[in-house]
């Protein structure tokens, strides 16, 4: 056995660094001064006799010995952090502490409504929300940064389990008395692609409005892009074009005070699947599943009201 051990601190020390990129923003990320980081990183260099990180004025690089250890790290902080998840979870499921990423294209629109349910009937679980893109929240689930995700599915999310909670349709939005909108359906083919407006890389958004016109041309022909869906209809409503949004978006009343309408597109992949996602095998998966049917049930009453309505 090695005659010294790296401690859980100096190599959380050591992955905010990696992270940020910059001592002052991972000090603030541990919570700690920046002095504190970089003496905690130098003794963990100077007891395992190696240099970890290139320090310059200006810039941070780590060495590529360096980056080896924080991967291992990644995975230390992980099964550590799973240890205090096996002891939470032989407790009051749905209790303590819970981090939960939600992407922005479902996060303004679904969580509004839940949110004042799982307080009621979960008074005591302290949910943290972090809203992030795809790419983002997985990063954040890989690193133990997040306990679970609410996404859009398909994506590529790796090794993790996953309940889909329900479908999402998507909806071709165009200018009101544009000459181009139909009186009901949009088939895939009528869809001008100089016209469409998609938000930015990163957004899986993107990627499934894509699929559902399924015509890979569009990738390349879809020049304009926005960073949020509010964004995207600012610009429909200018008659800058047209673009797709999810239902959820529209019965959230993201077209109120604009002048567009939103139709269905003739597509079996116009539809996103919302889905929670952890990683495989945690302690705290019936917990998730938990939370998966309160989400769950919660969207269909808000479904039923809004067909009342």
């Amino acid at each position: 056995m090695s005659a010294y051990m790296p401690t859980l601190k100096q190599l959380q020390y050591l992955v905010a660094l990696k992270e940020h990129g910059h001592f002052g923003r991972a000090a603030d990320a541990c919570y700690v001064t920046q002095s504190t980081l970089s003496a905690g990183i130098r003794e963990l260099e100077t007891l395992i006799g190696v240099t970890l990180v290139e320090r310059t004025r200006r810039i941070v690089r780590f060495t590529a010995l360096g980056n080896r250890i924080v991967d291992k790290a990644h995975r230390v902080l992980r099964e550590a952090e799973e240890l205090a998840d096996i002891a939470q979870a032989s407790g009051a499921p749905l209790s303590g502490e819970l981090r939960m990423s939600v992407i922005p294209t479902i996060a303004p629109f679904l969580l509004p409504r839940l949110l004042p349910r799982l307080r009621r009937e979960r008074p005591q679980l302290k949910l943290y929300l972090r809203e992030e893109t795809s790419h983002a929240a997985l990063d954040s689930l890989r690193h133990g940064h997040a306990d679970c995700v609410l996404l859009a599915l398909p994506f590529p999310c790796g090794d993790v389990d996953t309940e889909i909670l329900f479908t999402d349709p998507l909806l071709i939005a165009f200018p009101k008395d544009d000459p181009r909108d139909p009186p009901a359906q949009i088939s895939p083919e009528a869809i001008d692609g100089n016209r469409l407006l998609l938000l930015e890389d990163g957004h899986c958004l993107k990627d499934h409005a894509l699929a559902a016109c399924n015509r890979s041309e569009l990738r390349s022909e879809a020049t304009i892009t926005g960073t949020s869906l509010h964004t995207l209809v600012q610009m429909v409503d200018n008659g800058l074009g047209l673009t797709l949004l999810p239902e959820m978006a529209v019965r959230g009343g993201i077209l109120a005070s604009t002048s567009i309408v939103a139709r269905p597109i003739r597509s079996p992949s116009a539809h996103r699947d919302i889905a929670l996602i952890w990683r495989r095998n945690s302690p705290r998966e019936h917990e998730f599943r938990m939370l998966a049917e309160i989400l769950r049930e919660g969207a269909d009453r808000r479904e039923e009201t809004a067909s009342a309505a």
